[in-house]
């Protein structure tokens, strides 16, 4: 990219329950792009969608990445989209070159703003609508692996069923205790950070955790629980995928739910300590699930490998993975031989290779 600089469109917040998160993604490639090592190359213009879905003006917007005001001070009517047709109306978005959406979770996460932004004709960074919506579904995602005999744990799906019926309830609990070994996950099948998401014990706990997930979608996956460790590998490119180094997170947690994914005492492994023909095997497997999905840009694939036997399972791909502090992609990347502000560069520069 050489000439002028390119104007990077950073969008964050958003609709979601995975706000903060955004935020503080957002505030990392923010630095990024305005350090010394990229920053002729780029400039930024934020934009923030509040909690209600509004979005604010760029110099608001950056006022809240810089910390000059705190998102949640900002009143209702400082926001440019209220009681207008067009929600849009005066956002200043056409001098921008390269749209960087960093919007985790529903409204983002899932295609929503990709698909928005296709309409803008600008080339964005990461995943198109379909592999964003797929990557988001974890019950469309297993069902298209399961096709492609690519191993996962156990798993039930139980969709659009009423939870206010106590039949339903009854029948739901019967078939999970009479198909699956305990412990099971219940999980909304679509969120992310793990919300919504429960570790179940026994029969017992089940309507509580079905429940939990029934408040954030009506589809509902059910896993198997096994003694794994967590293995997570990076991946960028368009017509050719490249993978990272592979991680491995310890977590002091029973599990690895929200407060474990963003807690800076889990202990990370880079490379993981596998042997070399799995490694290999789970770069494969992430390259072929990411194209079975059509995933590209970049994304993060986990994986599950069981302790008794060391056999691979997927778990699953996150299509905007964090970029906080604490967040396991841009370190899997700077093991690799890219530290932060060369990983937002290459994600950048393959946006506009596609």
């Amino acid at each position: 990219m050489m000439g002028k600089e390119k104007c990077i469109g950073l969008i964050f917040g958003g609709y979601s329950n995975e706000h903060d998160v955004s935020i503080s993604s957002a505030k990392t490639v923010f630095q990024a792009l305005n350090s010394k090592i990229i920053k002729q190359r780029f400039k930024v213009k934020a934009f923030f969608i509040n909690r209600d879905g509004d979005w604010l003006d760029s110099d608001l917007s950056e006022k809240i990445l810089i910390g000059e005001i705190e998102r949640d001070t900002i009143k209702k009517q400082e926001t440019v989209c209220q009681k207008k047709i067009n929600f849009l109306d005066g956002i200043d978005f056409q001098n921008v070159d390269i749209w960087f959406p960093l919007l985790h979770g529903f409204n983002g996460e899932d295609g929503s703003i990709h698909g928005l932004l296709k309409f803008t004709k600008k080339p964005l960074v990461g995943c198109g609508i379909l592999g964003s919506a797929l990557g988001m579904d974890k019950i469309l995602t297993k069902t298209i692996f399961s096709n492609l005999k690519i191993p996962q744990v156990n798993y039930l799906v139980f969709e659009n069923e009423d939870l206010n019926d106590k039949e339903v309830k009854k029948k739901l609990i019967d078939e999970i205790s009479k198909k699956l070994n305990f412990p099971v996950f219940v999980k909304p099948s679509n969120s992310g950070s793990s919300l919504g998401i429960s570790k179940v014990i026994n029969e017992s706990e089940l309507l509580q955790a079905l429940e939990k997930a029934w408040e954030i979608d009506s589809r509902i996956l059910v896993e198997e629980g096994l003694e794994v460790r967590e293995i997570e590998c990076g991946i960028i490119g368009t017509s050719k995928l490249l993978t990272s180094e592979i991680g491995e997170v310890k977590y002091e947690s029973d599990w690895y739910d929200y407060d474990s994914k963003y807690n800076s005492n889990n202990k990370i492994t880079i490379p993981a300590e596998i042997d070399s023909k799995i490694t290999k095997q789970i770069k494969e497997i992430a390259i072929q699930s990411c194209r079975a999905l059509n995933i590209f840009g970049f994304a993060r694939v986990d994986f599950f490998l069981e302790k008794s036997s060391n056999k691979i399972l997927l778990n699953e791909i996150n299509t905007i993975p964090g970029f906080t502090k604490n967040s396991m992609f841009p370190m899997l990347w700077k093991a690799s031989g890219l530290n932060i502000e060369q990983l937002v560069a290459k994600l950048i520069d393959i946006s506009l290779d596609s």
